[in-house]
């Protein structure tokens, strides 16, 4: 049974504090994930940041701890098998390319489990779900992107849920991650359409509170699993 996972988006942080921005995250909203947002600035017209910061930032969350920090690492990258190693040796835990940047996303996927990495796999809003599907059952996680990739703060795009209910109607054991535009006021048609590993970025970094809004989101989810 999958369960209700929110992995906030560092992208919304200040960078200049990334570390202690992230740990208050963690500590006062008790969050298992971070969402770490690669950009190459080809893939999407963007540049976020590299290995580099991931393994700084792995050093405020080291691996050896009782329970860890999951680094959930979305790889908006157009030669997704050229970071793979690196990413790993920085401390992603999970290695999530877009079926759009290969022609062959089984071989990606067996380099990215050949690394010890789970993996995920993403499409942008313009992609048919049915690109995932020939090798879902492969997958740790795939990811609906509810917005155009490479920019943070962006309207989330409701009709992508449907992607969703097949996804979770095909898969009901796959974790299903929707990331852009996530918050109080998203979370339900989102929850409802079966996602369960929610990414929010703007809606948790900048709240006044955001273990109130880290709450509201995961029993959001938790209601409509049980449904499921």
């Amino acid at each position: 049974m999958v369960k209700s996972i929110v992995a906030p988006s560092i992208l919304a942080s200040d960078f200049a504090n990334l570390g202690a921005n992230c740990k208050k995250i963690v500590t006062s909203g008790g969050v298992e994930w971070l969402h770490i947002d690669v950009m190459d600035g080809h893939f999407v017209p963007n540049i976020s940041f590299g290995a580099p910061i991931i393994s700084s930032l792995r050093k405020e969350f080291p691996e050896s701890d009782a329970n860890p920090v999951f680094f959930d690492c979305h790889m908006m990258v157009s030669n997704p098998e050229q970071w793979i190693e690196e990413i790993a040796k920085a401390g992603g835990n999970q290695y999530t390319f877009h079926v759009e940047a290969t022609d062959d996303p089984e071989r990606v996927i067996n380099a990215i489990r050949a690394k010890g990495m789970k993996v995920g796999c993403a499409v942008k809003p313009g992609t048919p779900v049915d690109a995932l599907l020939p090798f879902a059952d492969k997958l740790d996680l795939a990811l609906i992107m509810t917005v155009e990739p490479g920019f943070g703060g962006q309207k989330f795009m409701p009709e992508m849920m449907k992607k969703v209910e097949v996804l979770r109607n095909k898969f009901p054991e796959l974790n299903i991650e929707v990331d852009g535009g996530l918050g109080k006021d998203t979370i339900d048609p989102a929850a409802e359409a079966g996602a369960n590993v929610i990414v929010a970025g703007t809606s948790v970094f900048k709240a006044q509170d955001p273990k109130e809004v880290i709450d509201y989101l995961n029993a959001s989810v938790t209601r409509n699993l049980q449904k499921v």
